[in-house]
């Protein structure tokens, strides 16, 4: 008798420890943490396919679009509106952030170029930000294999025509945010998005660029099922902060094909 309930306390022992196991972790990714896969190569080289990373949703408090269950039941009950948005901070300018689309509601990923108020153009594939142009400096062109990435399996645009295996090469250089943030930015092509705007941002929006800009979707293509246009501050999630590791092949199960050069390595 003493044994059988010995088994009966294990197993509810078993089934508490897996509870309070499920409420932390849920816990964790509706208030701390929020697991994001980069599916696509729109910002290279500041993130590749396959990088998985944790977005610090505390960086800008929690609205409505934070939290699990948006579409339907929203765990975060008191966000019932655009403006209730609990413990709220503002982004920085060069910040790499997850926002959920105006239209479609899905997770993209982009870094905020343009802040309520900003007059933006694009010239030459340069950004001209309020009327000043944002330095940008060529450095040693950026080089991936010419292989299919990710699950979709697409192959990546090259300034030059290159066959499978090869080296494909972009043009890289390091722009320079007002403010001191710098980061990498790459061009493999003249391409009718390298001449946009003039966009003022309006307030409580913001303007996001893909560091990729030749093959980024973002706030220069008006506001639709595929253009991103002006992001409202409610659509935050929060910021990518650091990669946690980054697999090459078309899953992040592919343990063998990990990137050892990627381990915890700061998103700027």
């Amino acid at each position: 008798m003493a044994e059988g309930k010995s088994i009966s306390g294990g197993i509810v022992e078993t089934i508490k420890t897996i509870v309070y196991a499920l409420l932390l972790a849920g816990l964790i990714r509706t208030l701390i943490f929020q697991p994001f896969w980069i599916p696509s190569g729109s910002m290279k080289p500041s993130l590749l396919i396959g990088d998985f990373l944790f977005v610090n949703k505390f960086a800008y408090g929690y609205s409505a679009y934070s939290c699990p269950g948006y579409r339907g039941y929203n765990i975060c009950f008191w966000a019932k509106g655009s403006d209730d948005r609990l413990w709220g901070g503002m982004p920085a300018r060069g910040d790499v952030i997850v926002f959920r689309h105006p239209v479609t509601g899905q997770d993209y990923i982009k870094r905020l170029i343009g802040l309520p108020g900003d007059r933006i153009e694009m010239q030459g594939g340069q950004v001209i930000l309020n009327g000043t142009p944002v330095p940008q400096d060529q450095i040693a062109d950026f080089v991936e294999v010419f292989e299919a990435q990710g699950p979709a399996r697409r192959t990546p645009r090259c300034l030059q025509t290159v066959g499978l295996g090869g080296a494909c090469a972009k043009t890289q250089y390091v722009e320079t945010l007002p403010g001191g943030v710098s980061h990498e930015t790459l061009d493999f092509a003249n391409r009718g998005s390298d001449r946009a705007g003039p966009f003022e941002v309006p307030e409580g929006h913001f303007f996001f660029l893909g560091d990729n800009r030749d093959n980024s979707v973002d706030s220069r293509f008006p506001q639709s099922a595929s253009g991103v246009g002006y992001v409202p501050y409610e659509n935050l999630i929060g910021r990518a902060d650091r990669i946690i590791f980054s697999s090459a092949g078309r899953s992040i199960l592919y343990f063998w094909t990990w990137r050892s050069d990627r381990f915890l390595r700061a998103v700027r």
